[in-house]
């Protein structure tokens, strides 16, 4: 395993790769945001891990959404050849108050067009994780993956 000395680095995971104890940090994280423990071992005890668990993680774990408002994501779609289908996708990043800053489609293979999509979401408005379910959710999608974000 390469060994790196970078511990500023991202990776954004889908969350059935993501570990229970990380998952349990945000919701002790969100059970204090929302003052409902006053407490982090309140938090701790509530979610079923330990105090120094929630402090090791507390720092390094976040939902997607929460970072990505004000920010740029990058992401690539491969979608079915089909009329409609690459408007339904530009709608749904305009209903989840996303800019589209660069769009490229390849030319369709074997009825499957790549789309290469670089997308502002706006400070304090914007939605990237319900934009991205809704994407994924579209009929006509294959597969979306988001390549970065700045």
């Amino acid at each position: 395993m390469p060994k790196t000395t970078d511990k500023n680095k991202y990776f954004v995971v889908r969350e059935r790769a993501v570990p229970e104890v990380l998952l349990n940090v945000v919701a002790a994280k969100k059970l204090l945001e929302s003052k409902r423990v006053a407490t982090v071992q309140e938090a701790a005890d509530a979610v079923g891990i330990s105090r120094s668990s929630f402090y090791k993680y507390k720092d390094d774990i976040f939902p997607f959404h929460e970072e990505a408002k004000g920010k740029t994501i990058t992401f690539i779609i491969q979608m079915d050849d089909e009329p409609g289908i690459l408007s339904n996708v530009l709608r749904a990043i305009a209903q989840n108050h996303g800019n589209i800053l660069t769009i490229h489609q390849s030319i369709p293979i074997s009825g499957i067009a790549t789309l290469t999509l670089s997308v502002q979401i706006l400070q304090g408005e914007g939605d990237a994780e319900a934009m991205v379910d809704d994407i994924e959710q579209m009929e006509g999608i294959h597969y979306l993956k988001i390549l970065g974000r700045e």
